[in-house]
């Protein structure tokens, strides 16, 4: 590695991880397993100039591996990776093996934007895996509208967009924001909120939607306070004694990154037991991945409202995490956006195929109507839109760092980025 710009070829990690899990998630296979790179000459499948040879594709990846949100966004890279891994496991995407440059974010909005235009316009890579925060997507995203680039997005997030060039592979607010206040007042009888988020785009515009639905799409609810904190802040007892006065129903948290271990100590520390849920902590954002490093023991009893948890039991989860422990060790956990992540490349990969090229334009054409039927949240289907049809889940924090699934939709939820009323 070199600065924080690394490639990798198929093959550097640890092989008996991808063998453990290859079967993990098959997507819609339009093509046989024995296809040749022969068989799709490389005039015709790449007529863009796209860094795409006779034996290999080229990729992004782009995520924070240092600073605050690296605590959020590692797992995304390595579930991308392990994608990578079966896919070329399994001969590739039409007969070529996946290549990657990885790039780091470094959890600053404008070098996300410059790194997103050294892998579009130096590197030329045919598709990116990155992003977390909707800062950085925000960031990237008139660079890889201006120079034609496809992104795959995995995190949940407060919806308003819909680009030709990004397919969402996490949840919208209709799906996990509406959902989950929807759920907290039926099953919980919660009547007051008090919303606490970091600082940016995403925890303001969904807490904004938050406060729509509350005061004008629930009877008798209301919101009685409202608090922001830069990313990285660690010193929450103010806000935590705001709390304790107004005694909400529900504390609605909406805090990343690293100050999330802050806030849920703290939030502990001043004698708020979640596992009474008086008040109950209703969160989404933080996933597996934050309580590895909060400690299950400090957020023990909260509420994350999201499509996936690592204790899903499924053959395909199963099959997932035993093949993501393989590769990145036993004590890894596996969240939300972590799984989202891990369904790009495959998405990607059925998408090339149903196209029968590399060409972003034939890739965006093909990619509305594209299925996982395998994939660990369960199946899941790309809508006209570019987000995913999923379902959505409530889990319950326990100490040993996993949710316990107490509530699951019957059915797929449709993703509606653009819900009337909330904008």
């Amino acid at each position: 590695m070199t600065d924080d710009t690394s490639k990798r070829k198929s093959g550097d990690v640890n092989r008996r991880a991808v063998l453990a899990g290859g079967t993990a998630l098959t997507a819609s296979l339009f093509l046989p397993k024995s296809v040749r790179a022969q068989d799709y000459p490389t005039a015709e499948i790449n007529t863009t100039g796209l860094a795409v040879t006779d034996d290999a594709v080229t990729i992004g990846i782009l995520h924070s591996i240092t600073g605050t949100m690296a605590i959020s966004e590692t797992g995304s890279v390595q579930a991308e990776k392990l994608a990578i891994e079966q896919i070329n496991a399994q001969g590739g995407i039409l007969g070529r093996k996946i290549d990657y440059i990885q790039e780091d974010g470094a959890s600053d909005w404008p070098t996300f934007a410059e790194k997103a235009r050294k892998l579009l316009v130096n590197d030329k890579v045919a598709s990116v895996m990155g992003c977390w925060t909707s800062a950085s997507r925000k960031a990237v995203l008139p660079v890889f509208e201006q120079h034609n680039g496809f992104l795959y997005y995995p995190t949940f997030y407060e919806g308003l967009e819909q680009s030709p060039n990004v397919i969402y592979t996490g949840q919208e607010a209709t799906q996990q924001i509406i959902a989950g206040l929807n759920w907290v007042t039926r099953e919980k009888g919660a009547k007051t909120f008090y919303l606490l988020g970091s600082d940016y785009i995403w925890p303001r515009t969904s807490n904004k939607i938050a406060r729509k639905h509350i005061e004008n799409f629930m009877d008798g609810t209301s919101v009685v306070g409202e608090e922001y904190y830069p990313l990285g802040h660690t010193q929450f007892n103010s806000v935590i004694n705001k709390i304790r006065l107004r005694k909400p129903d529900v504390i609605y948290a909406i805090v990343v990154g690293g100050s999330n271990v802050a806030f849920y100590k703290q939030l502990k520390a001043a004698g708020i037991d979640m596992t009474e849920e008086s008040p109950i902590v209703l969160t989404i954002s933080v996933t597996e991945d934050e309580i590895r490093g909060i400690g299950g023991e400090n957020i023990d009893g909260a509420y994350a409202c999201m499509k996936y948890f690592q204790s899903l039991d499924n053959d395909n989860n199963i099959a997932f995490v035993d093949a993501f422990k393989e590769m990145w060790g036993e004590d890894m956990v596996i969240g939300d956006v972590t799984q989202a992540a891990y369904l790009g490349p495959w998405l990607w990969k059925a998408a090339v195929e149903a196209a029968g090229s590399f060409d972003v334009d034939k890739v965006r054409e093909a990619s509305p109507g594209i299925e996982l039927t395998s994939a660990p949240e369960g199946y899941v289907k790309v809508h006209e839109n570019h987000h995913l049809w999923s379902k959505t889940r409530v889990g319950r924090a326990k100490p040993d760092g996993q949710y316990e699934v107490v509530f699951e939709t019957a059915d797929l939820v449709e993703p509606d980025p653009f819900p009337e009323g909330y904008q």
